[in-house]
């Protein structure tokens, strides 16, 4: 799923953000400096010009687009953008303030020494914020991109990409459709997939986006990019190799300079990523209160059925293939994962892509009698309850996971995934989720599983994520809901 971007000015709006407190302070230093007081709201007339400032220096920004390259510019550059940027802003002020005729209530010294100390201060935050970006940038921490290009373009494609990588992307790699150079690097990208091997690559690879350039003159790789959306990748691509879309969600923007058509399964707005992960930390929060109350209680009933560490570590394929360590209470025996692979012809799950067993041996203190019957013990207890799942709280503080989203294969299932069973991952892993929720217990073919968890990113809303969360809490005390 992806997450879309703001466009046009909303784009620099950390530099806005931090302009404005630079203005910010400089009206304030310049009020202290003058009146040897910081509090310039006692005074009502310049309180109500601090508002004017604000409005100004946004009025400009949209006006003159001021931010517009700014990750280009040099300190020269910077410094002459500021200097008008700054003037642009008294100007606005000025005016204001003969047009209204009180410009007798105001001190010119205060108006003269705020735009000195604006002048200064948002320089340096520009400068300071810009280096900052720039090491991010370096660093990849971002979405992952692979670049679908011809050699003949590769070299241009890749350093307007760099030049202009206001989105932050880790560069995953170049894909060459025409040649195959694979292990060579151009500008400093590395060549990793050709055309014959492209599509295993990104199914495999943590590669959250992928970037069409093509020639006009060639023809548009419509399966390729059709493969990589089923996998649940995000697509960009040149607008006039634009196709019928499939039900896919698409719309125009700007990306690393390219004017591309997008196209994805759903996409979430900066509002909506804000509200979904400030419910997951709002949520994690309270969860993690709980894991620790939890500890108090099942460590010492873990540790005397099965002695050993509490907590369960799991290395798991998240959104779009990154990997992380996923936290669970410990309800199995240290030995589980060895027990797997000669239990695998019990799997009640189809074609092995999950694993689902009754009267799992594995689980602590859980086994089959003589008569056929289950006997629970404190594991069964802990899963049945989903008492296992609270230290996952922690994953989604550190962002690996959300409350409510797919949930997290293995990594052996993960290598035997199909290219469709890939849009699985095209969103964060959850604690709960509408498969979860929809009888997991009962469904025993892969597909449905996936099919459920395709719905959900296809039809992802913020009202769908707290109508599973609510239907969770019903699972779990066993009571029956209706989505």
């Amino acid at each position: 799923m992806y997450k879309k971007g703001p466009q046009g000015w909303l784009k620099h709006l950390d530099f806005i953000l931090l302009d404005l407190l630079s203005l910010y302070l400089a009206f304030m230093l310049a009020y202290a400096v003058r009146m040897s007081d910081f509090n310039f709201y006692s005074d009502e007339a310049y309180s109500s010009i601090a508002i004017v400032l604000v409005l100004a220096n946004v009025a400009v920004t949209i006006l003159f687009n001021s931010f517009k390259n700014v990750l280009k510019r040099g300190h020269y550059q910077e410094l002459s953008a500021s200097i008008k940027h700054v003037c642009l802003v008294e100007v606005v002020v000025i005016v204001y303030i003969f047009t209204i005729q009180e410009s007798i209530a105001y001190s010119q010294f205060i108006l003269y020494l705020t735009a000195i100390f604006y002048f200064f201060l948002s320089y340096v935050t520009r400068t300071v914020w810009k280096k900052y970006l720039r090491r991010v940038m370096k660093s990849g921490d971002r979405r992952s991109l692979i670049i679908v290009t011809v050699d003949g373009m590769a070299g241009e494609v890749v350093k307007n990409i760099l030049d202009d990588n206001f989105e932050q992307f880790r560069i995953a790699g170049l894909a060459i459709l025409d040649r195959d150079r694979r292990g060579q690097t151009i500008e400093g990208v590395s060549v990793i997939a050709c055309a014959r091997d492209v599509t295993e690559c990104v199914c495999r690879g943590w590669i959250d986006e992928a970037l069409f350039c093509m020639p006009q003159n060639e023809t548009c790789p419509e399966k390729l990019m059709t493969q990589f959306m089923e996998m649940g990748v995000v697509v960009h691509m040149s607008l006039y190799h634009a196709f019928g879309n499939g039900g896919q969600k698409q719309f125009v923007e700007r990306l690393c300079g390219y004017t591309v058509l997008t196209s994805s399964i759903n996409y979430a707005t900066p509002l909506q990523q804000f509200i979904k992960r400030s419910i997951d930390i709002a949520g994690a929060l309270l969860g993690s209160l709980i894991t620790c109350v939890l500890f108090v209680f099942l460590a010492p009933a873990i540790y005397i059925h099965s002695p050993g560490p509490v907590f369960f570590r799991q290395e798991r394929v998240g959104r779009n293939g990154k990997r992380f360590r996923m936290y669970k209470f410990r309800s199995m025996y240290l030995d589980a994962e060895e027990r797997k692979k000669e239990l695998m012809e019990q799997n009640r799950i189809e074609d092995g892509f999950m694993f689902k067993l009754e009267g799992d041996p594995r689980i602590i203190g859980c086994r089959v009698t003589p008569d056929g019957k289950v006997k629970k013990g404190i594991g069964n207890f802990i899963r049945d309850w989903s008492l296992d799942e609270f230290p996952q709280m922690f994953n989604v503080l550190k962002g690996d996971m959300s409350l409510v989203g797919t949930r997290p294969p293995t990594v052996d299932e993960w290598e035997r995934y199909e290219l469709h069973h890939r849009a699985r991952l095209a969103t964060r892993p959850g604690i709960t989720g509408l498969w979860q929720v929809s009888g997991r217990s009962n469904i025993t073919d892969f597909e449905d599983v996936v099919k459920l968890d395709t719905k959900y990113i296809t039809e992802w809303s913020m009202g769908l994520d707290l109508r599973i969360l609510c239907r969770t809490v019903g699972v779990v005390l066993g009571k029956k809901g209706a989505m």
